[in-house]
């Protein structure tokens, strides 16, 4: 028996990432089939020329280890899958793009998905299941929590920490802290498309424009 491989989610974030994940097992020299999780299905389908099934069918497979990707965007559906998987003995699955660039003194959790031409620089530490979309980077001496998801374009400067399940937007800029003050992105914040950071964001709010400020409930 082989290992097996899948991705948790099929839909837009999970079709997007299949090329990156079988690519990945290429660069690895590894020849496995790769499969689709979607719980809403009853019977085994293909979807863009992958088999795809629920995750009761997928647990059910003849396996030595069976690897994860979960590519789903909301973060605590991430968390309660993750949970599930570790559960199940079932491993968590990173992959990263031929055109992903990680340079030094890098740790990443697992459970990563990074897009084509995303930078991860130096001293940088980054928790389970990062999603990291399309040209995003992570620059020098940042540490970002578990369950963040950067969408395509952000851009991540130096001495920032961004906490668990931070969901930063599209094109967003997040302005550079220092050695001993770091910029801090809040647990739960949300930074939405094209905001610029320019200080630390609260937990669980919501910030935008340039420069980004909390959007109030109405």
């Amino acid at each position: 028996m082989n290992n097996l491989y899948a991705i948790y989610g099929a839909s837009g974030c999970g079709r997007s990432l299949m090329p990156v994940a079988r690519e990945h097992l290429v660069r690895l020299g590894i020849q496995a089939e790769i499969y689709f999780i979607d719980d809403a299905l009853t019977t085994i389908e293909e979807v863009n020329t992958h088999k795809a099934m629920n995750y009761t069918h997928f647990k059910a497979l003849p396996h030595e280890q069976k690897y994860v990707l979960i590519a789903i965007a909301n973060s605590r559906i991430r968390e309660k899958i993750t949970n599930q998987l570790l559960n199940d003995d079932i491993n968590l699955w990173s992959v990263r793009s031929n055109t992903t660039i990680v340079m030094d003194d890098v740790q990443i959790a697992s459970g990563a998905a990074l897009s084509p031409f995303v930078t991860i620089t130096s001293n940088i530490k980054i928790g389970k299941c990062f999603h990291a979309n399309l040209y995003s980077y992570v620059e020098h001496d940042c540490v970002i929590g578990d369950y963040v998801t950067f969408a395509p374009g952000v851009k991540c400067n130096g001495n920032i920490h961004i906490e668990d399940h931070a969901y930063i937007g599209t094109g967003a800029v997040i302005k550079q802290g220092t050695p001993d003050k770091p910029l801090v992105i809040g647990k739960g914040a949300i930074v939405g498309m094209g905001a610029v950071v320019t200080k630390s964001v609260p937990a669980g709010v919501t910030v935008v424009g340039n420069p980004a400020k909390i959007l109030e409930k109405k």
